[in-house]
């Protein structure tokens, strides 16, 4: 016989329900896909160089930018998509005229946030949402892989009339990856919007790694870089799932060609140095290759597609020539010091001693230049270009964003003041048009490192400028 808990008082009752009810309404407010945030648009004159720096976000709310190998803006141009922890773990769109956010995931997502350029369309993965945790912590788990309409979120955002199924009406699940696969939210949408490309962990790649492939072991003092890994791909209407390429290094920043359909361009990732950083291989697994062949005396970092035919990569000069660092550096020397790579065991890479700079390589004919290089200081760090070839950016260790003219070499420094102490680097990267950049900033950050969403326009005399014959050398 059950014995019956004692019945709680009226009081009580009225309080645990009210209590219930609130939390209830909270989470759902605050979990709704197509929520909207008020505009923190704010215009701030840069410190240094007076140019007008758009901030889209002004509070401390852990925003940061999709990552500089990807694209930021919708296809109609008008929306820029970013994490922060405004929802929660969600994703948020602003609208850069205006400064109206609004929330355009609900359950989460895994890593890259991939925007289609042929349609607003939002693609990623994440993990099934509600799935019991794995036996053993650390096991891989099923992913989904997810898109959204963000045509039809946005009008029913601004119309006030959102629909409470969001998995039905603007997020459509299109595949579920297996466990086994140990899917990765490290992704990259094809051009033509079809596939997603994303990373498979080593059980996985082993399973398909080519016979006589070395597998190798880490690199480097951050202990990371061993493989093998992988890519796969799934299909956005079909659901079907296809194997790509199998390496023997651990794979990081997959991104796809934004204009050639079947293109893309990975990493050996080991958290710094790596003997071999760039690599591109087709869609169905051909031509894998080496982008840039490095010496032992490169490094290299921070690749990205910038046009149909070009990457940009930055050959890091941030080291000193003649006296590296000695194994028994002090301790808290560190890659996440203000002066990072400086351990001796990333090797005699780094230095001016060899050529550095902003480098881009052509996919095509594999020339490479180097189209900048700053006389001091580390080097530019994190690198991108405009899609119609004229302009190329970059940051360095001091946060500092210098503009490349490419067409005759020029240097000019674009915007300053957004503080070493920051949580994460600007990350410079071009609007399709060419004529804005998109970065994170903590400028404005009460503590010097929550970040900001902040848009660039490359000042209108600049872009108008003609150079005179006697600057065009190439």
């Amino acid at each position: 016989m059950h014995t019956p808990l004692p019945s709680p008082s009226r009081r009580g009752l009225f309080a645990l329900l009210t209590l219930a009810t609130a939390l209830l309404l909270h989470t759902s407010a605050w979990a709704q896909i197509g929520q909207r945030f008020p505009s923190e648009r704010r215009v701030v004159p840069d410190p240094v160089t007076g140019i007008p720096l758009v901030f889209l976000t002004t509070a401390p709310r852990g925003d940061s930018k999709i990552y500089p190998s990807h694209p930021q803006w919708t296809a109609d141009g008008q929306w820029l998509v970013f994490r922060s922890d405004r929802a929660g773990r969600e994703a948020i769109a602003v609208h850069e005229a205006s400064g109206v956010m609004v929330q355009v995931t609900e359950g989460g997502y895994s890593g890259m946030l991939n925007l289609d350029l042929r349609a607003n369309r939002l693609v990623f993965l994440r993990e099934v949402p509600g799935a019991p945790a794995p036996a053993v912590r650390g096991a891989p788990r099923a992913m989904q892989a997810v898109e959204v309409d963000l045509d039809r979120l946005f009008a029913d955002s601004a119309a006030g009339t959102l629909k409470p199924e969001a998995q039905a009406r603007y997020q459509r699940v299109f595949a579920t990856l297996p466990a086994e696969l140990q899917a990765d939210g490290d992704s990259a949408l094809d051009a033509d919007g079809q596939w997603l490309y994303f990373r498979i962990g080593k059980e996985a790649a082993a399973r398909r790694l080519p016979a006589g492939t070395r597998v190798e072991p880490n690199f480097g003092p951050r202990n990371m870089g061993a493989g093998p890994t992988g890519i796969a791909r799934v299909h956005r209407q079909t659901g079907e799932v296809q194997h790509v390429v199998s390496v023997g290094f651990q794979i990081g920043h997959v991104q796809a060609n934004p204009w050639v359909p079947g293109e893309l361009v990975f990493s050996w990732e080991t958290g710094g140095k790596s003997p071999q950083r760039t690599w591109t291989v087709k869609g169905d697994g051909t031509g894998l290759r080496p982008l840039f062949p490095e010496a032992p005396y490169d490094w290299v970092t921070h690749e990205a597609i910038i046009t149909r035919d070009e990457v940009a990569f930055a050959i890091m000069g941030h080291r000193p020539v003649a006296a590296l660092p000695s194994a028994s550096a002090p301790a808290g020397t560190s890659w996440q010091g203000a002066n990072p790579g400086q351990e001796a065991a990333w090797g005699p890479s780094g230095t001016r001693e060899k050529p550095t700079g902003l480098g881009i390589v052509n996919l095509r004919t594999r020339e490479m230049r180097i189209e900048a290089q700053t006389p001091s200081g580390s080097g530019l760090w994190h690198v991108h270009g405009s899609p119609d070839g004229r302009w190329a950016v970059g940051d360095d260790f001091s946060r500092r964003l210098v503009l490349v003219d490419r067409r005759n070499g020029r240097m000019r420094l674009l915007s300053t003041g957004h503080r070493d102490t920051a949580r994460d680097h600007p990350h410079p990267t071009f609007s399709p048009d060419g004529k804005r950049i998109q970065i994170q900033s903590a400028m404005l950050a009460p503590d010097g490192r929550a970040m900001n969403i902040v848009v660039i326009a490359v000042p209108e005399a600049w872009q108008n400028e003609v150079p005179a014959p006697t600057d065009v050398v190439r």
